[in-house]
């Protein structure tokens, strides 16, 4: 079985992308195994958060372990968010997989986080995190606003790093809820659960609150470290 870990920060396609691999019968899907355990440490209080806690290992050992066992599929999706790897977290069974990253202009991310929760860290941007995987595993890095302008050519070029087949399956799915869903879903995913394919890319203007100007900026070399690698 070929694990992909693919690291996002939020207000990104990763759902969307989880749906596409979703699509693929020789594919199982696991969404964002850290989440209770990223909730357990660090006390926040997300929608949800009692129902999370029940659902999911809370600590990261656990959550690892689970990922270990086999899904009776030759692929394993993982979708993780990068700042669900907090420093304590052990980085060995990194090695166990094939890491790729889904990453997203610093400003867009900013901008779409500030309207749904406030003022972020960069840690909560998932950008720091991202690049030293990056730097110690390697893997494909596949720019959100790419992959919504060609999802087909993207994920040819995706496939073909992560050393599978490209299934045109991946390119439309049923709308819906799936069972392999976090429980958080009913909070999130409304938008994902009436899709069918990828939204087409909207090149609108960023308004970025004047007061995190500063994130975009410490964001920004992280970011395009890994654009220089991109798809």
């Amino acid at each position: 079985m070929i694990r992909i870990a693919m690291w996002s920060g939020p207000r990104n396609v990763s759902t969307a992308l989880m749906r596409s691999f979703g699509a693929r019968a020789d594919c199982a899907v696991v969404d964002e195994p850290l989440y209770a355990f990223y909730l357990a440490a660090t006390g926040l209080d997300h929608p949800g958060r009692a129902a999370i806690l029940a659902s999911q290992p809370t600590h990261w050992w656990g959550a690892v372990d689970a990922l270990r066992r086999p899904a009776g599929k030759a692929l394993q999706y993982e979708k993780h968010m990068a700042h669900h790897l907090l420093p304590e977290v052990g980085r060995e069974w990194l090695g166990e997989v094939v890491n790729a990253y889904l990453i997203r202009d610093p400003a867009h991310v900013v901008a779409s986080y500030a309207k749904v929760r406030g003022t972020p860290t960069l840690e909560d941007l998932g950008y720091p995190q991202q690049v030293e995987i990056f730097r110690a595993h390697g893997g494909p890095v596949l720019d959100s606003a790419a992959l919504l302008r060609d999802p087909a050519g993207q994920l040819r070029k995706l496939c073909a790093e992560l050393g599978i087949e490209f299934d045109p399956a991946m390119l439309t799915w049923p709308a819906g809820r799936r069972d392999s869903d976090g429980v958080w879903a009913p909070h999130w995913y409304a938008a994902v659960e009436r899709s069918t394919g990828f939204a087409p890319y909207r090149d609108e203007p960023v308004d970025v609150p004047a007061h995190l100007t500063h994130l975009v900026e410490a964001a920004q070399p992280f970011y395009d470290e890994l654009a220089a690698h991109r798809l």
